[in-house]
Order: structure tokens, then C-alpha cells, then sequence
């Protein structure tokens, strides 16, 4: 009998590629969005961009950083990360692994080079969360909506 605890079992009724994601996802790290409160600022550095994303509610985001998909911030639905595969790790942003999110003028999903970092920025917060106004001047209403809000001055 052993005495070392067993830290991962593999699910039998997935593949040995699939528990492998599942371990190497823990081993790499990464954030589960329910666990951040609205407002969050993540910079995702992907191999290819880096992403600002500011959590709204839900899976509901702001996100820029791609020339073509998103240069100014533009509402996305985050759906997780997979391994370049169809299997997504839910509400999940992993290092390893690849962004995926719901764009409103595309048909499907977008899908991110390899995560390379996730940071909450320093100093980059949202400009006044008591009123829910964030750095690129949306207005979080609380309802899970966003309005454009009136920009006051410049936020470095």
C-alpha cells in the first residue's frame, strides 16, 4: 500500500492524451474566471499577441490586442482553453493552452496561439469601480450589459 497520496486520478473514459492536458493544465498553471470578481484586468501573453481583457459578468469580456479580431476593446463571450483540440477546459485561462472566445461579427469561435503568461497588470485597474467604469470608458451596469460612458482624460 502506498503512502503517497494520490494527487490525480485519470478518468477512465477519457483518452491518455486527454488526463495528460488535464494534469500538464494543472502543472502549468492558469485561472478559473469564476474565481476573479468583475472589473479584473488579465494580460494574456499569447506566442503571437498580447491580450487586455477586462471581466465583465458571466463569461462576458473586453478584450484587445489582435490586429484583425479585436484592436480596439470589443464585447466577447470567453468560452476557455484547449489544447489546439475540440476538448475545452470551461471558463478557464491556462498557461500552455490557447484562448478561446465567442466574437459578436464572427461565426466561430477565435482561437489563440499558446498562452504564454497571464498577469493581472499592476497598476492598470478599472478607473472608478464604484461606478463601474473602466479604463477604455465602458460602463458596467451590473445587469451583465455594457453602455459606452463619457471618457474623462487620458489613463496611463
Amino acid at each position: 500500500m502506498s503512502t503517497c497520496p494520490h494527487l490525480f486520478r485519470s478518468h477512465p473514459n477519457l483518452s491518455d492524451e486527454a488526463n495528460r492536458n488535464i494534469v500538464q493544465s494543472e502543472i502549468e498553471g492558469g485561472v478559473f474566471l469564476n474565481d476573479l470578481p468583475p472589473a479584473t484586468v488579465l494580460e494574456i501573453q499569447t506566442q503571437h499577441h498580447c491580450y487586455l481583457v477586462v471581466l465583465l459578468s458571466d463569461n462576458n469580456a473586453l478584450i484587445s490586442g489582435h490586429p484583425q479580431y479585436c484592436p480596439e476593446p470589443i464585447l466577447v463571450a470567453i468560452a476557455g482553453s484547449t489544447w489546439g483540440g475540440s476538448m475545452l477546459k470551461r471558463r478557464f485561462v491556462g498557461r500552455g493552452m490557447h484562448l478561446e472566445f465567442c466574437h459578436p461579427e464572427y461565426s466561430t469561435p477565435i482561437v489563440t496561439s499558446t498562452i504564454q503568461e497571464i498577469r493581472e497588470p499592476p497598476g492598470v485597474q478599472v478607473r472608478d469601480q464604484c461606478a463601474g467604469v473602466d479604463r477604455y470608458g465602458y460602463n458596467f451596469r451590473g445587469d451583465g450589459q455594457t453602455a459606452r460612458a463619457h471618457r474623462v482624460g487620458n489613463i496611463e
